[in-house]
């Protein structure tokens, strides 16, 4: 997908007809408890699966990006908006890549109503047709709360394609996104992507600082429930409880997925013609896994698709992050890549076997998503059972609770002749400070590669320290690994490194 381009039933009817052409009904007000959404996933995958509603008058069904772009919610028509309440919603019109039709509700009192499409809540630019005065439904929706001062509603979230949504934190732009689910992703015969078919918004309090959204997921091979608990602020926060009923065994099922943006940086520059020193949403992976090995892993826009399994029990976390917070490092007045958020997966309870699984796509445009990271569990997802998880998503410029351990702040490589690399490595951290500068040296090992002129040393420019070190390449690819440590002791998170022709 172009990142750019990108940027209920009756009372009267059971559960498990909630589902009528493909789309979800529209009918009167129900009652909604906690488990209603949890229930219906349940229900559903008992029953085929049916394609969502793409149909829509001629006028708007084949929209290209500017003429989408031209429609617009009008922000005075925001759901809450005359209640004075701390959150607001506006919603997305369907057309261009969003034909799916979405089911939305609002939840008050412990009731469900359904939010009805009204075509005079949106302006239509002047190359748009006459759209019809029918239900054409809606694609999405954003949230909308005071970040940045009490007096403005700051874009907080967004849902809108698939099981695609994005957030940010106080002072940031989007970048990266999340999804509810991902099957058979890198597969030969193709990935499968699951939708959200509907979402339930629960009205807040007056006073309240968070907002709870419940969703279902539907797709060929499984349904899904889930809650989100959106708390806005310098970290965006979202606490999710997921639901999961495969239809049929997943063999390739990836949970917590999110997806973003590596062009180019200063350990990949080959053939880049640009006058910006980095292009990229996101600069690594981190992993806290369950040993209590803290990794970094730096991304790379290889010529060739890259998968990389961290095997793990238990992780701890893991995201993917945006380290590099210098405007100076990108260069870019507009797209503002220092101020694109981090996104860090916190587990809740135990997750069992598994690994985090990283996937590096080639690209020649930044337009485009190219990485990929999720955990997978060991063992299949059997059909026709029901299973639960529930994790955290922290949206900002860090992960949530930074270590003691110095942390690789910039992998730079370059070429030393024809089959020799140089690769610089700048560390930095409070740990570093009260160091031995006489015991501080780095230790690394690699894989069909010569290690020579390991160099650790001071960086007064940074305030940390610079490691160095020269490998003669003896067969492609070959598998880095990197630690500073003081005498035996590390004190550093771990460099883990793939480097590819």
């Amino acid at each position: 997908m172009n990142r750019r381009k990108f940027l209920e039933a009756s009372a009267a009817l059971p559960l498990t007809t909630a589902f009528s052409r493909g789309a979800f009904a529209l009918g009167a007000e129900v009652p909604f408890k906690g488990s209603y959404v949890r229930e219906l996933a349940r229900n559903l995958a008992a029953k085929p699966f049916e394609a969502p509603d793409e149909k829509l008058p001629d006028s708007i069904k084949d929209l290209d990006y500017d003429r989408y772009r031209s429609i617009r919610f009008l922000p005075e028509r925001a759901l809450w908006r005359s209640d004075g309440l701390p959150f607001e919603v506006q919603f997305f019109h369907r057309g261009f890549l969003y034909k799916n039709r979405v089911g939305l509700y609002e939840v008050a009192n412990g009731r469900a109503a359904p939010i009805r499409y009204r075509r005079d809540e949106f302006s239509f630019g002047e190359k748009i047709g006459q759209v019809p005065d029918a239900d054409l439904g809606f694609a999405g929706f954003r949230v909308h709360a005071p970040i940045s001062r009490a007096d403005y509603y700051d874009e907080v979230c967004v849902f809108l394609g698939a099981s695609y949504f994005r957030a940010v934190a106080k002072g940031e732009t989007y970048g990266l996104s999340a999804r509810g689910l991902s099957i058979d992703t890198g597969e030969a015969k193709g990935e499968e992507f699951p939708v959200f078919r509907a979402f339930w918004l629960e009205k807040p309090a007056p006073h309240a600082t968070s907002m709870v959204v419940h969703a279902l997921l539907d797709s060929k091979s499984a349904t899904a429930g889930y809650r989100f608990t959106i708390r806005p602020g310098k970290t965006t926060v979202f606490d999710v409880e997921m639901s999961l009923y495969p239809r049929v065994d997943l063999q390739h099922a990836g949970f917590a997925p999110m997806t973003s943006m590596f062009f180019f940086g200063p350990n990949d520059r080959k053939d880049v013609d640009d006058f910006r020193p980095a292009v990229h949403d996101s600069d690594g992976l981190a992993i806290f896994n369950g040993k209590g090995e803290q990794l970094w892993r730096p991304l790379n826009n290889s010529r060739d698709l890259q998968v990389s399994t961290f095997n793990d029990l238990n992780p701890r976390g893991f995201g993917l992050m945006q380290r590099e917070r210098n405007f100076f490092a990108y260069q870019d007045i507009e797209s503002r890549f220092e101020r694109r958020p981090s996104l860090w997966l916190e587990p809740i309870g135990d997750w069992g076997e598994g690994a985090v699984v990283l996937f590096e796509i080639p690209t020649k445009e930044e337009i485009h998503d190219n990485i990929a990271a999720f955990w997978r569990p060991k063992e299949p997802i059997k059909a026709k059972s029901e299973n639960s998880l529930t994790y955290r998503m922290h949206w900002g410029p860090d992960a949530p609770k930074p270590n003691s351990l110095a942390r690789f702040a910039r992998t730079g490589v370059g070429a030393r002749g024809d089959s020799s690399k140089l690769f610089v490595l700048e560390l930095v951290g409070d740990r570093l400070k009260a160091v031995d500068p006489e015991k501080v040296k780095g230790v690394i090992s690699a894989e069909k590669a010569e290690i020579t002129n390991v160099v650790s040393q001071p960086n007064r420019e940074t305030g940390g320290w610079r490691l160095s070190f020269q490998c003669a390449i003896k067969a492609a690819p070959i598998e880095l690994r990197a630690v500073l440590n003081e005498g035996e002791d590390p004190i550093s998170e771990i460099w883990i490194y793939r480097w590819t022709p």
